[in-house]
């Protein structure tokens, strides 16, 4: 299923067709997707570059054309080369893939290259070279170690900034051991301040209807965002698009919160804050 598919399957359960996701799940990949319904659509884009964390299983000893099971393998390494590759050189080369990284993003990534999405043009049968681009993985954990005749898999835990592809880990560290590596499997757990353990199922939202499961979007962009408190005087002058008198600790973007409702994400101009991203409602 790729996220495209559960937002149409949202649509249909919450008849409207304005839903939404923060971020693309690969169609291999399970685990935590942030959807968005009516005006809550317009907070997704606060929230796609918040950092991530991923449960995955690495596979060391063959690489495919897209850096995971689903792709084609291209290199098979020995089974003496991939049985002399010790826990303490896996643990290293995953401790060089923490930090800072210039990373090349898989070739069937989602990257757009000339108005067109990687993945795209690699199923059209083009060659598709990517730029690298900065990013960071803050822990790549080892959780444990399956050995096989000619592979082995890595239960791993990274977690890393947005932009960041698992997929590309797993080839590089399978690269670096000299054995090749892919992804087989790939969950999402946590994106910012949202966990998947909280997280409505699909099938929870067919038997209970969507909006059981809505968190209201102020408490979704207290999640991911500082927060300013406003007065309804001033929630109503945001409401009109004017700008307010900023708080002295007020800095840079914050959702501003009447009560509990939010009423716009903000940014600090001056002495003022100035309307972002607004949320319509109606003012007494």
């Amino acid at each position: 299923m790729t996220s495209h598919d559960v937002v149409a399957r949202v649509r249909r359960l919450a008849g409207t067709r304005k839903v939404g996701h923060a971020g693309t799940l690969d169609p291999m990949a399970t685990g935590l997707l942030l959807i968005g319904v009516n005006s809550a659509t317009r907070l997704l884009h606060h929230l796609v570059g918040l950092d991530k964390e991923y449960l995955a299983t690495v596979r060391l000893g063959a690489a495919t054309t897209t850096d995971d099971a689903e792709g084609e393998i291209v290199e098979l390494a020995p089974a003496e080369v991939v049985a002399a590759i010790g826990d303490e050189a896996i643990r290293d080369g995953m401790l060089r893939l923490t930090g800072e990284l210039d990373q090349v993003p898989s070739s069937v990534s989602a990257v757009k290259v000339d108005g067109r999405r990687a993945y795209d043009r690699v199923r059209d049968g083009e060659q598709v070279e990517l730029a690298a681009r900065r990013v960071t993985v803050t822990a790549f954990d080892l959780l444990d170690v399956r050995r096989a005749d000619a592979a082995i898999d890595l239960d791993v835990r990274v977690a890393c900034t947005s932009g960041t592809y698992v997929r590309a880990l797993a080839r590089d560290l399978g690269a670096a051991l000299g054995a090749g590596g892919h992804l087989t499997a790939l969950r999402r757990t946590r994106v910012g301040g949202f966990e998947v353990a909280e997280a409505a199922t699909l099938a929870s939202l067919e038997a209970d209807g969507v909006a059981a499961a809505l968190m209201s979007p102020a408490d979704a962009a207290a999640r991911a965002l500082p927060v300013v408190s406003v007065s309804p005087d001033d929630a109503r002058d945001l409401g009109h698009g004017k700008r307010i008198a900023a708080p002295a600790d007020a800095v840079g973007t914050m959702a501003a919160i009447d009560g509990d409702r939010l009423v716009a994400v903000v940014e600090r101009r001056g002495d003022t804050l100035k309307v972002v991203t607004g949320f319509p409602q109606d003012y007494e």
